[in-house]
């Protein structure tokens, strides 16, 4: 319920008479008298708003406990999750300097292609208890715990209990959601960041106080030391609303808006100034970028690369827009067979009532908080599909856990202005449609599953289509009938993402490429992120079978098949995930080097998207003496690198970074390395060469230099060079 501030005449009962200074969902109670006692906090906790149902705030309360275990569930099954990241939170809990800049290492080589953000709570966590999957993964859980109370308090301060309780269980349901605040890339911070702003945004049009627009810009401004540019996304609708719809002069708006410009570029460039000052020869190399420069990451391989395609350095090398490696762009993105069954389930619903929302309130006040909701939440939803869908570059299915919060927060608040006008024939039919609409779509994506739950794609088209008619006509004459519909109603529309919720949270996932729901879910990816590309990918000859996670192919650009199962980038090779198998593969560039890969592969070669298999016997060799080195090891590509440092506890060095094309170390720099006694093994193969790299590239220039003149050790099915030993001959 709204007050007469947002209304363009009585028709939501009188106005009290004297208008509070905010909007308040509910009646207006009287503040108690100074001399009657506070209640304690424990008593307030549970009980919630004086003016609240005694259920609303145990419910709220529920709902976090039950997103809290939901998620903890089988947590562990994830092991390291991505250890590109795991490595770098290992390496940050034994080097504070490696903490400071984000290093892969704890020798301080060279960075995470990302910020250092993200990557603090579960460094810290890792120091307090230890380096274990848990300590790893539940700082990104209470994260998600975190996004689900910011989103139910924003929907809650506008609209009823029951509205901000729908947007927090289609939040914590969504599968992506499910996936990514059980895993460690820096989404989780990110769309936890990105929902704070929203609220405090919210905040601000309620009462035109500035200290809720700088600390909006602060949460943007630590949003963006967790994922770069993508925390600015939102900025042109937050700023554009709060311009037009502030309760505060035009000039007052203006000043507000630059001082939180000024706390976003101080919360999110003190890093980056510390960084670009810091003497190039003391500090890591900046990972990811191709001149050592967080500004040239940031604007480059992060930054319009990602919009255009142009990404020097990554996966395919540069010029990559218009060619499809990352799936087919355009208005339907959201919707397709990659990305659907990760986020799309109630997107139809969702823009149904966000115009709902929007016409609802379109006589309202200029200063109307329930129409400043709509365009806050709502644009953000809005801004962030359509970049999605039309962004040319590097995109995985799991970003798209950005839209959730909003998604999440226009369906409650929709559903609760609909809900409160249902005795209107307009607004009744809307509501239903938003359900026919969950239900219809929901039967889509099941059916794209064809052998999962068959029987449920059913019951959710026939549960939405029944419900839809009890909410326009039984629900218009009865409340109880209304209750019955708009029960059944939430449950068609949530069956659907809840079924797929469940299949993520029972199967670990690992590597760089993660996808929710069962196998099949998504024709990038196959079950959990083993299956990486299911089949082939644009300019190759493969097939992949995601159901099995089995896959084989000749490519110039992707493995057909399994997640890096076998082949890398110019070679043959096929691969088994899903049974860890072994692929074999013949590699290109100097040394032309056979190893065997694949996830599990024989404990040997990693590759670009996911780590190796470590052996026992590998980690022995490793571990010997490694106390007398910086690094246990060098290896090409941060995936194989961070398996190898994982198991041993040492710091082992990524050259060349994620991809293996980072110009970092030199040819140089790593041969007076090995001239001082600082690396101890360069283990063989890996993603050598990189995407997008070449054969004159300083990973293969490495290569070669060590496979001439260093003594080889075979351990299992791996190879390593001992540094400290010449080749004989």
């Amino acid at each position: 319920m709204t007050t007469h501030l947002d209304q363009p005449a009585a028709t939501w009962g009188p106005p009290p008479t004297a208008p509070p200074t905010t909007e308040q969902p509910g009646p207006v109670v009287p503040a108690p008298e100074s001399g009657e006692p506070k209640q304690p906090l424990h008593r307030r906790l549970w009980r919630g708003r004086p003016e609240d149902p005694r259920w609303a705030r145990p419910a709220f309360l529920g709902l976090l406990l039950a997103t809290l275990l939901l998620y903890l569930y089988n947590l562990s099954a994830s092991g390291y999750a991505n250890s590109f990241y795991s490595a770098a939170v290992q390496a940050g809990s034994q080097s504070w300097k490696a903490f400071f800049f984000g290093s892969l290492d704890a020798g301080n080589a060279i960075t995470v292609d990302k910020p250092p953000a993200s990557l603090w709570p579960m460094a810290l966590s890792v120091r307090i208890f230890g380096l274990s999957s848990w300590a790893i993964l539940a700082p990104e859980v209470l994260m998600g715990v975190g996004t689900v109370a910011v989103v139910y308090a924003s929907v809650r301060r506008r609209f009823s209990a029951a509205a901000g309780l729908i947007a927090g269980a289609v939040l914590a349901l969504t599968p992506v959601a499910a996936l990514m605040f059980r895993f460690n890339n820096p989404d989780a911070m990110l769309a936890l960041l990105m929902a704070v702003a929203c609220y405090l945004v919210a905040r601000a049009l309620e009462d035109g106080r500035t200290k809720w627009l700088v600390w909006a810009g602060v949460a943007i401004g630590f949003a963006f030391l967790a994922k770069t540019l993508q925390a600015f996304l939102i900025l042109p609708p937050l700023a554009l609303v709060y311009a037009v719809c502030a309760p505060v002069s035009v000039r007052k708006r203006f000043g507000q808006l630059a001082a939180a410009t000024a706390a976003l570029v101080v919360s999110g460039g003190w890093w980056v100034a510390i960084v670009e000052l810091w003497p190039a020869s003391s500090r890591p190399y900046i990972g990811g970028s191709q001149n050592n420069s967080f500004l040239e990451l940031t604007f480059g391989y992060n930054g319009l690369g990602r919009l255009n395609g142009e990404e020097t350095g990554s996966v395919g090398g540069g010029g990559n827009g218009g060619t499809g490696q990352w799936g087919e762009t355009g208005w339907d993105r959201m919707f397709n067979s990659e990305i659907g069954g990760q986020i799309s389930w109630l997107l139809p619903a969702a823009l149904i009532l966000l115009v709902a929302g929007l016409v609802a309130t379109r006589t309202f006040r200029r200063t109307s908080v329930t129409r400043g909701l709509f365009l806050v939440w709502g644009g953000s939803l809005l801004i962030t599909m359509v970049v999605f869908s039309y962004m040319a570059g590097i995109f995985h299915q799991y970003y798209t856990v950005a839209l959730a919060p909003y998604m999440a927060a226009v369906i409650g608040m929709g559903a609760g202005l609909l809900w409160e006008k249902r005795s209107e024939l307009w607004a009744s039919i809307t509501l239903a449609a938003s359900v026919v609409a969950a239900a219809s779509w929901s039967y889509v994506l099941l059916n794209r599953t064809s052998d999962y739950l068959p029987w449920l794609k059913w019951l959710v088209l026939i549960g939405g289509l029944a419900a839809a008619l009890g909410l326009v006509f039984a629900g218009r004459i009865n409340r109880q009938l209304a209750l019955a519909a708009a029960s059944v109603g939430l449950v068609a529309s949530l069956a659907g993402p809840t079924a797929y919720t469940l299949s993520t949270l029972q199967t670990g996932h690992t590597g760089s490429i993660v996808t929710a729901g069962p196998a099949g879910a998504s024709m990038m990816g196959g079950r959990g992120g083993r299956g990486g590309f299911g089949g082939g990918m644009p300019g190759q000859n493969g097939n992949g079978n995601t159901q099995n996670q089995q896959g084989n192919g000749n490519t110039n650009g992707f493995p057909g098949g399994g997640q890096m199962g076998g082949g890398m980038p110019g070679q043959n090779g096929n691969g088994n995930t899903q049974n860890q198998g072994q692929g074999q593969g013949r590699q290109g560039g100097p040394g032309g080097q056979t190893g065997d890969g694949g996830m599990g592969g024989g404990g040997g070669v990693g590759g670009l998207l996911n780590g190796a298999s470590v052996t026992d016997e590998a980690k022995k060799l490793l571990e010997a003496d490694s106390d007398k080195y910086t690094w246990a090891a060098a290896a090409i590509g941060a995936q194989n690198a961070a398996s190898y440092q994982l198991a041993t506890g040492d710091a082992v060095m990524a050259i060349g970074g994620f991809n293996g094309t980072d110009p970092s170390p030199t040819l140089a720099q790593f041969q007076k390395y090995v001239e001082e006694g600082k690396v101890h093994y360069f283990i063989s193969g890996g993603s050598g060469g990189g995407m997008g790299g070449s054969s004159s590239g300083t990973s293969s220039q490495i290569t070669s230099w060590v496979e001439a003149n260093f003594k080889k050790v075979t351990v299992g099915s791996a190879t390593f060079y001992d540094l400290t030993q010449k080749a004989s001959g």
